[in-house]
């Protein structure tokens, strides 16, 4: 079973998500919060697999609740609830190495989806938030940012994969390798872009225009 935090500062919006999650046997919200500083709390006192945390909330935001979970229990997977005006708040949970971005009103089955790519290593992003912050992640690209020509072409072709948000068996399948060899060429891409996790590695597609 997967345990979840979930922090949702509405209360009928948080038993919404929760019925619609809890649909997969698979995953239990074990931790309610209405704020980050409750978030938080619940970490100190028990494990969680993964958090879904709303950027906007009262006393301490999803954003700043982030990067205390990041730094305390860096094994947490995070997800961030957006709505269609956070774009300088989604742009900002990048540096927090959060996994994805859920829309609020969006349906079960993606929602479910999206938290299971995320367990998976994949990096999620929601169609209508991508088309909103993607100009701004890739402006002035052409500038500022050249691809490093130590890259082979497989790792190429994995950043790109990576950049559309797939998850490792995901990718593995596409390109008829085993997980583990994805794993060893994301390892060398990190080691030698000098990139700390997958997140970079997306946007680091996305800025550069890497795509198959």
């Amino acid at each position: 079973m997967i345990k979840i935090l979930l922090a949702e500062d509405q209360a009928l919006v948080r038993q919404g998500l929760k019925l619609m999650i809890e649909t997969d046997e698979d995953l239990k919200i074990t931790g309610e919060a209405s704020n980050g500083k409750e978030a938080i709390a619940l970490c100190e006192r028990q494990r969680f697999d993964l958090a879904v945390l709303d950027i906007r909330m009262p006393e301490m935001t999803g954003l700043e609740a982030a990067r205390i979970i990041r730094e305390r229990w860096p094994d947490i997977i995070i997800l961030m609830l957006t709505t269609f005006d956070d774009e300088e708040y989604v742009i900002e949970a990048l540096k927090y190495k959060v996994s994805g971005y859920l829309l609020k009103d969006g349906e079960a089955e993606e929602l479910i989806r999206s938290i299971k790519s995320a367990l998976t290593g994949g990096l999620v992003i929601e169609d209508h938030v991508a088309a909103k912050v993607m100009p701004t992640l890739m402006e002035n690209k052409s500038e500022t940012f050249e691809t490093d020509h130590s890259l082979t072409k497989r790792e190429l072709e994995i950043i790109a994969c990576i950049g559309e948000g797939k998850n490792n068996e995901e990718i593995a399948s596409e390109l008829f390798l085993s997980v583990g060899t994805i794993k060893n060429h994301i390892s060398n891409i990190l080691n030698k872009l000098e990139l700390r996790d997958r997140t970079q590695i997306a946007i680091y597609a996305l800025k550069r225009n890497i795509h198959r």
